[in-house]
């Protein structure tokens, strides 16, 4: 599989609080970063999604939280160490940065719900037709952006070796729907640069 300048890659969440020894760590969620190291070159357009949310955010419940919709441990609270990106990843100077979360008020998994930023629009502009999902975590944030870019007409690929999930039931879950929906799974390794990619 070839990538051209029509593909973009996303990388989700691949924040401090979301790895091993965060607040919400996945498990070996690191061993993302050197996959999706190795990608950032294949494409031209690159989307780095993040969650960025306000100290007194909906989703959190400090005391006891339950782990799952609007009982998270506080996490990637605004400008904390826990929201930044993990150092090794390789964050290019031209890739789009995505906030999301950043409404008190509202639960937000998907790169596509940011608010002040219409990502299909940025998307469409830079004339993408087809995006590759890569990062954390494969049953929440990357399930919920590769939906809305399916359900957006973005071709949608999921890259396997370079996501990870917070359980394994609700990662199967994940796999099971995404497939079902019409978006497929590849392998690192079968992603290739195309001839165009870097000519512009």
């Amino acid at each position: 599989m070839k990538t051209d300048v029509t593909d973009a890659l996303i990388v989700v969440d691949v924040q401090n609080c979301f790895l091993p020894g965060g607040s919400l760590g996945v498990e070996e969620g690191d061993r993302v970063i050197p996959v999706i190291n190795r990608l950032v070159p294949l494409f031209e357009h690159k989307v780095y999604t993040r969650d960025w949310h306000p100290p007194d955010h909906v989703s959190f419940a400090p005391e006891t939280p339950k782990y799952h919709d609007l009982s998270w441990p506080p996490h990637c609270v605004q400008n904390t160490e826990g929201a930044e990106f993990s150092t090794a990843l390789d964050v290019v100077p031209d890739a789009l940065v995505v906030s999301k979360g950043d409404d008190p008020d509202r639960e937000a998994y998907s790169g596509f719900q940011a608010s002040g930023l219409d990502l299909t629009a940025e998307l469409r502009d830079g004339g993408v037709e087809r995006v590759f999902v890569t990062g954390l975590a494969t049953d929440y944030c990357v399930r919920a952006t590769a939906l809305d870019a399916k359900k957006a007409g973005f071709e949608v690929v999921l890259v396997r070796d370079a996501v990870r999930g917070v359980a394994p039931e609700t990662t199967k879950r994940a796999l099971v729907e995404l497939e079902q929906e019409g978006i497929d799974s590849v392998s690192s390794e079968e992603i290739e640069p195309g001839d165009l990619v870097g000519s512009r």
